[in-house]
């Protein structure tokens, strides 16, 4: 086997380093046969000045995962820390909300550090990018997944045509494509589905990602919510105007651009705030983007967990996010004990949004609310 530490010794095509603020990447901690992929020695090829520390499993890294003391260090451990690992387990989960299918993750962990966002809850204290280099055993597994599922014969609240497949439950695609190919490789895939469609969930403009050519086959959902909100919970990502002002050269790049207002936060001032996020989308989107778009409300859902993790780090936030007054535990779809508003909080909060929807925004279908 090639030792994962000398790497380099072989020619590889030259790879541009990463210059982003979002990424300093000083160590990367890898599996022995992640780093020694084509798709790993590339990742490593764009951080050079990086560490490699060689680890038995991503799962099994004791400076990270379970590791108290990172709560100081939260959004240091995001910037300066890579994980390299290979997805063992490839399975496409049933969904029927976003999407028809949650495909195999191809990255864990993302470089933002949004404070309401459940994945850091899955690895301890520190959650960066893990990015999972088998990616070849990962497409061909979801062209043969796709294949089996032959022509949707009905539409639903996912897509009326096709099958739709959401790439990135754990981790933000567009930040995951500053670091490999991966989600270009995903792109492509689909490119060549008829019967499928691709979908991810986005913070963060990459325009990079605009030369991908998807040809309709990948839906980007750009996540909104009012600025101030955003500013005390959305850390790190893209500011809101930014991503409203890259739905149109997204349309006009070949994906479907769908809205996710999300996560909606019930505070004082929060409708008139919505309003005018709602009037902002109105007058500046095209008439093109405007026709092809839907959006999905999703209410906050917090977590008692990170509500203490986040007093470590960023107290801010939880005036926002921990209420208890409003809030009652939930178990999640994958077993997990949250909190989320009140049913009759809810159920009001929904229904107010989708009235300034109808107001506000008439041409914005909303595929689901809760």
């Amino acid at each position: 086997m090639t030792d994962a530490l000398t790497l380099f010794d072989d020619v590889l095509p030259p790879e541009t380093p990463v210059a982003n603020r979002l990424l300093q990447v000083r160590t990367v901690y890898a599996e022995p046969a992640a780093a020694a992929s084509p798709r790993g020695r590339q990742v490593l090829a764009r951080f050079p000045g990086a560490e490699l520390v060689e680890v038995p499993s991503h799962w099994q890294i004791p400076d990270l995962h379970g590791n108290e003391g990172n709560v100081d260090r939260w959004v240091r451990v995001k910037t300066e820390t890579l994980v390299l690992g290979v997805k063992k387990s490839l399975s496409a989960r049933p969904n029927g909300r976003s999407a028809n299918w949650i495909a195999p993750s191809t990255a864990n962990g993302c470089a933002m550090a949004c404070a309401y966002c459940y994945v850091p809850r899955q690895k301890g204290y520190a959650n960066p990018i893990t990015v999972f280099t088998n990616i070849d055993q990962i497409t061909g597994y979801l062209r043969r997944h796709v294949a089996r599922q032959g022509s949707k014969t009905e539409p639903d609240q996912c897509d009326p045509e096709s099958w739709v497949y959401d790439l990135g439950e754990n981790s933000d695609c567009s930040v995951d494509a500053l670091v490999s190919d991966n989600v270009a490789d995903l792109v492509a895939t689909f490119r060549t589905l008829p019967t499928a469609k691709a979908s991810f969930a986005t913070k963060y403009v990459n325009r990079q990602l605009l030369e991908l050519d998807p040809q309709g086959r990948t839906r980007l959902r750009f996540s909104l919510m009012p600025q101030s909100d955003a500013t005390v919970l959305d850390v790190r990502t893209s500011k809101v105007g930014e991503r409203i002002a890259a739905v149109d050269d997204f349309v006009a790049a070949g994906y479907e651009v769908h809205l996710n207002l999300s996560p909606v936060v019930l505070r004082e001032g929060w409708e008139a705030d919505w309003t005018a996020l709602l009037q902002q989308l109105d007058d500046e989107l095209s008439d093109d983007a405007k026709a092809q778009a839907a959006a999905e409300v999703i209410m906050l859902t917090h977590n008692e967990g990170l509500h203490e993790v986040n007093l470590g780090w960023h107290p801010q936030a939880e005036d926002l996010l921990w209420r208890p007054e409003l809030q009652q535990p939930k178990v999640s779809q994958n077993g997990q004990v949250n909190v989320r508003y009140r049913n009759d909080v809810k159920r009001a909060g929904v229904d107010r949004l989708q009235q300034l929807i109808r107001q506000h925004a008439p041409w914005l279908h909303v595929r689901y609310a809760f």
